[in-house]
C-alpha cells in the first residue's frame, strides 16, 4: 500500500456499517496502518475529535469537486463501508488510478453500484463479512466481472471494552425483560413480533424495543402495556442491552449478513434468540452461545427457557462470552487479514 488508507465517509453510532467502520479504524491503527479520511461531506466535532485522538488525518472537503483536486489522490489506496455519496463520485477514483476497496454491509447489490459496474467494471478488493453474505452476493457480482481471487470474508471486529460483560440477574418469578435494538428501518421488524413476545409462557414479561418510529409502529402496530419502545440511540447500545435478560431480535424483510447487535448481546453478556436464518447461523452456535429457531413458537420457547433457568442463562452468556474472545471477534486473527489484503507489515501490530 503506497501511502495513507483513505477512507471515504465518516463513523457513527448509528447503523452497523458506520459503528463497523469505527471498530476497524481503530483496529487499523493498533497495526499502525495510516489512515486518511474524508467525511462525505460533513463531520461532526465529536467524530472529529475521536478520529484525530487515534491518529486519524482528515481531509475536509465541501463537495465531490475539491476532492478530485487532491493530487495526493492519485494511486491512492481507497475503501468505502457501505456509503451511498462514494458510489455517487465512484468513477473519480477510477479516473485517478486509485484501488478501490469496496465494503458492502447489505445482502444484496446497490443499484448505484450496478450503474457503475456496467459503465466502468468491477471495483478492486470486496469485503465480505460472513460467508453467508458472499454466497448470496458473490453470484450476482460475477456477471459484472468480480472474480472470487479479488473478494476476502473478514468478520468484522469488535471492541469489547466498549461493552462490560456484566449479565443482568434475574430470579425466578420476577419481571425478565426481552427486547431488541437496530436502526428504525421496517424491515428490520417482522410484523410477528408482538405476537410472538406475547406467546413466551413466562407471566412477568417485560419488552424493550429501541429503534421505533412512526414507519415501523405502522408494521407492526402500538406497542402491548408490557412493552418500552424508545427512538434510536435514545440510550447508549451498552445501556440498553445491559438493562435485558434475553436478546430476541426477530426482523422482517432484511436479511442479517454479519449483525453487530450480535456482537454487542455477546459482549455485555446477553444471551440471544433468534431466527435460524442468515449471518446468525455462522454467529450462534444453538444451544450452547444462544438459541436458532425454525419457527414463531421455538422462539418464544426459548426465550420462556431462560427466564425460567437462570443457570443455563448465565453459562449461556458466559460460553457466548468466550467464543466471541477467541472467535468471533480474535483481533489478531482478524488484524492479520486486514494486513494481507493492505499489504501491510503486521508484525508490528497489537
Amino acid at each position: 500500500m503506497n501511502g495513507p488508507l483513505w477512507i471515504i465517509g465518516c463513523p457513527s453510532h448509528l447503523g452497523g456499517a458506520d459503528t463497523e467502520l469505527w471498530d476497524t479504524m481503530q483496529l487499523w491503527r493498533s497495526y499502525n496502518v495510516p489512515l486518511r479520511l474524508t467525511p462525505t461531506w460533513t463531520i461532526p466535532d465529536e467524530w472529529r475529535r475521536k478520529c484525530q485522538d487515534i491518529g486519524v488525518e482528515i481531509v475536509s472537503v465541501p463537495n465531490p469537486q475539491e476532492l478530485a483536486k487532491r493530487e495526493d489522490l492519485e494511486g491512492a489506496t481507497v475503501i468505502s463501508y457501505c456509503n451511498g455519496e462514494f458510489l455517487k463520485i465512484a468513477p473519480m477514483f477510477a479516473e485517478k488510478h486509485c484501488r478501490v476497496i469496496w465494503v458492502n454491509c447489505m445482502c444484496w447489490v446497490f443499484d448505484a453500484e450496478r450503474e457503475y459496474y456496467k459503465t466502468h467494471g468491477p471495483f478492486d478488493t470486496y469485503i465480505f463479512q460472513s460467508n453467508y453474505q458472499k454466497s448470496l452476493m458473490l453470484p450476482d457480482l460475477a456477471q459484472y466481472g468480480v472474480k472470487e481471487e479479488q473478494t476476502n470474508v473478514i468478520h468484522s471486529p469488535f471492541e469489547l471494552n466498549s461493552f462490560p460483560f456484566g449479565p443482568r440477574p434475574h430470579v425466578a418469578g420476577t419481571e425478565f425483560y426481552v427486547g431488541r435494538l437496530s436502526r428504525p428501518d421496517p424491515g428490520k421488524f417482522s410484523s410477528n413480533l408482538w405476537p410472538i413476545y406475547t406467546r413466551v409462557p413466562y407471566a412477568q414479561l417485560h419488552a424493550r424495543v429501541m429503534g421505533w418510529d412512526a414507519e415501523v409502529e405502522k408494521k407492526l402496530g402500538p406497542p402491548p402495556p408490557w412493552a418500552e419502545v424508545l427512538p434510536a440511540c435514545a440510550q447508549s447500545s451498552q445501556a440498553f442491552l445491559s438493562s435485558l435478560h434475553a436478546m430476541v431480535p426477530i426482523n422482517g424483510g432484511c436479511k442479517e449478513n454479519w449483525p453487530r447487535t450480535g456482537l454487542e448481546a455477546m459482549a455485555a453478556g446477553v444471551p440471544i434468540v433468534t431466527q435460524n436464518e442468515w449471518g446468525w447461523r455462522e454467529m450462534v452456535q444453538h444451544g450452547k452461545t444462544g438459541f436458532l429457531c425454525d419457527n414463531d413458537a421455538d422462539l418464544a420457547y426459548y426465550t420462556a427457557l431462560l427466564a425460567h433457568d437462570e443457570a443455563l442463562r448465565l453459562e449461556m452468556a458466559q460460553t457466548a462470552h468466550d467464543v466471541l474472545v477467541t472467535d468471533l471477534a480474535n483481533r489478531n486473527v482478524i488484524g492479520q487479514k486486514w494486513c494481507t489484503v493492505l499489504g501491510h507489515e503486521s508484525d508490528i501490530g497489537a
